[in-house]
């Protein structure tokens, strides 16, 4: 393989910290490295001094001659008076660029939604963070540096980029480093992952789940170091080894010493004990959405939704950007009415949010963590025991030289973090999450989800990183076109059917230039295919419907009756394991049918 650029005992300090000492590291043709670490660590400061775009305090960078290099920054650097046309593809004739497959690759994935001819200055943030990374894709690098390339990207659209970027990088000509916090997509495209920690960049090989089993590996032969740091990453491991086997399957080197340190370990929750706790907490009512739609400035947001959320349901809501999700999580929290339906609450329960305006802490902002800590309560349950704040605090990841500093001064990640030991220590019994992944890395995204795993409640939670939506979650919905629909199949089927059932604007157009295939099945196959996708039709219903029957026996039953609720949960189990089966015969049917 071909060297591409290489950091000779590189270090770089500002007037207040050292950052690096002396790293060296290298990278050559077909490298997609992911960057992980602590916000603050260095891992934007390491992708500008590779990029060119800073200048190394000590030691040099080495670039092969004539090297192309792209850099997709955090800052937006679009001029604001250009078209969307102009920025991606500049004065290029149309019959050009429309010609060009990754164009219209790239107008499918990033920019469908958008108007090819808006100004840019007229775009939200978020719109011209996707016009930015269409315009450095549509270019010809030899290595792409991307920073928090997923920011403001849905679930299909972080999906997209990973198969964009996987197709690109297929001939192992040319390479990426990317700077991000996303774990599913880092498994998705890496095949090294580079770790910023304590003035060094200490490489591993393969993506996110064989970053955790090397770094488990190396925890557990230094014996005195982050004993902590090391319970979490081994819950963190057990939780891939177990729930997700596909993730693990990449790693090149032997997992068997890693693997051993698990065999031991709980699973990271138990969702028998955690529905008794919270039925206990919350009663047979929760939250009844029943024939609702809700109407905003003449546009229909949600049609005829029904939802029944019973006790200790953990489930995640899954969608486009736009789709509904705020406004059905806005439904459930009381904060607006519907248009029509109704939105029945029970009586004993209490609704928290942890939404993305941190309007928590504004009461706060000149006082030290320390003095918010201890106007709070006593004592918080976690797993059985009673944690103290400053306990909670610990676990959420604040350093005892932290507690003096003043809220203001607080970063976005701590702030999210306070933010959720405010919530959690006020004790509800429903937790809505709205984007709860922002401004934490990876780190501080296992420590939430370590706590809570142990939190007993309904958890409802809107996000694009899929990997949370997996790991804390133990059902998934997704808004489509309006209505609410109960996806067993997870993420993966989800990105399937709203595949199938969504085009958007510039997939149409290049739909229209193309002429449809000849389908290659006989008459026959083609009929024998129908009866099993109607079968399979009929077959889902009824599964679904003894769903129904399960869960509504769930709210009538009695919650003092522990074995009886822990039937019901095998049971739901059972079914949910049956419609997953069935969901996947289904799309392999329409599969066929549409080849």
């Amino acid at each position: 393989m071909a060297h591409l650029l290489g950091a000779e005992r590189v270090g770089v300090a500002f007037p207040t910290r050292t950052v690096f000492e002396s790293i060296s590291l290298g990278l050559e043709d077909g490298d997609r490295i992911g960057i992980v670490g602590r916000n603050g660590d260095g891992k934007s400061t390491l992708l500008r001094v590779l990029a060119g775009s800073l200048e190394p305090t000590s030691g040099r960078v080495t670039r092969r001659g004539g090297l192309q290099v792209g850099v997709l920054d955090q800052r937006d650097t679009l001029d604001h008076e250009m078209t969307i046309s102009e920025a991606i593809v500049g004065d290029r004739p149309e019959h050009e660029w429309a010609g060009d497959a990754r164009i219209r690759d790239l107008l499918a994935g990033l920019v469908g939604d958008l108007d090819w001819h808006g100004r840019i200055g007229d775009l939200s943030g978020g719109q011209r963070r996707r016009v930015a990374l269409a315009q450095l894709l549509a270019g010809d690098w030899d290595v792409l540096f991307l920073d928090e390339p997923t920011n403001h990207l849905d679930v299909q659209g972080i999906a997209w980029l990973a198969d964009h970027l996987n197709a690109r990088y297929a001939t192992g000509r040319g390479a990426f480093v990317a700077v991000t916090h996303d774990r599913w997509f880092l498994d998705a495209v890496c095949t090294g992952t580079w770790e910023v920690h304590d003035q060094v960049v200490e490489p591993f090989e393969g993506g996110y789940a064989a970053y955790v089993l090397q770094r488990v590996e190396r925890d557990r032969m230094s014996a005195a170091s982050e004993a902590k740091r090391q319970n979490l990453m081994k819950k963190e491991l057990a939780w891939l080894r177990r729930g997700a086997p596909a993730r693990t399957a990449k790693p090149k080197f032997r997992i068997d010493a890693a693997t051993q340190l698990i065999e031991d370990e709980p699973p990271v929750r138990d969702p028998i004990q955690l529905a008794q706790l919270a039925a206990t907490r919350l009663g047979k009512d929760v939250v009844d959405v029943v024939d609702v739609s809700v109407e905003l400035g003449g546009r229909t947001i949600l049609d005829d939704v029904t939802w029944r959320i019973a006790p200790g349901e953990r489930a995640g809501v899954l969608g486009r950007n736009g789709a509904g999700k705020s406004t059905l999580l806005a439904l459930i929290a009381g904060r607006i009415r519907p248009t029509t339906g109704r939105v029945k609450t029970g009586k004993t329960v209490k609704i928290a949010e942890l939404t993305q305006e941190l309007a928590e802490l504004e009461q706060f902002e000149d006082d030290p963590v320390r003095t918010v800590v201890a106007n709070l309560k006593s004592s918080y349950a976690s797993g059985g025991k009673e944690l103290t704040p400053g306990q909670l605090l610990e676990k959420l990841g604040f350093r005892t030289g932290e507690l003096s500093t003043p809220v203001r001064d607080l970063s976005g990640g701590q702030r999210r973090r306070l933010q959720l030991l405010l919530i959690l220590l006020d004790e509800p019994n429903v937790l809505i999450l709205d984007e709860p992944t922002n401004d934490l890395d990876t780190d501080m995204l296992a420590a939430m989800e370590d706590v809570l795993d142990s939190w007993a409640g309904c958890l409802i939670v809107v996000s694009h990183d899929r990997y949370l939506i997996e790991r804390v979650t133990d059902h998934q919905y997704a808004i489509m076109d309006g209505s609410l629909r109960h996806v067993p199949g997870g993420v993966d089927a989800y990105l399937a059917m709203s595949g199938k059932g969504s085009v958007d604007k510039a997939a149409k157009e290049a739909a229209q230039a193309t002429v449809a295939a000849p389908s290659g099945l006989s008459g026959a196959e083609r009929r024998t295919l129908e009866k099993e996708a109607a079968s399979l039709d009929r077959r889902l219903a009824k599964a679904n419907e003894q769903r129904k029957d399960v869960l509504d026996r769930f709210e009538t039953a009695d919650h003092g009756d522990f074995d009886v609720l822990a039937a019901l949960q095998r049971e739901l189990a059972e079914l949910d394991d049956k419609i997953r089966h069935l969901e996947e015969q289904w799309l392999e049917a329409h599969e066929g049918l549409e080849a």
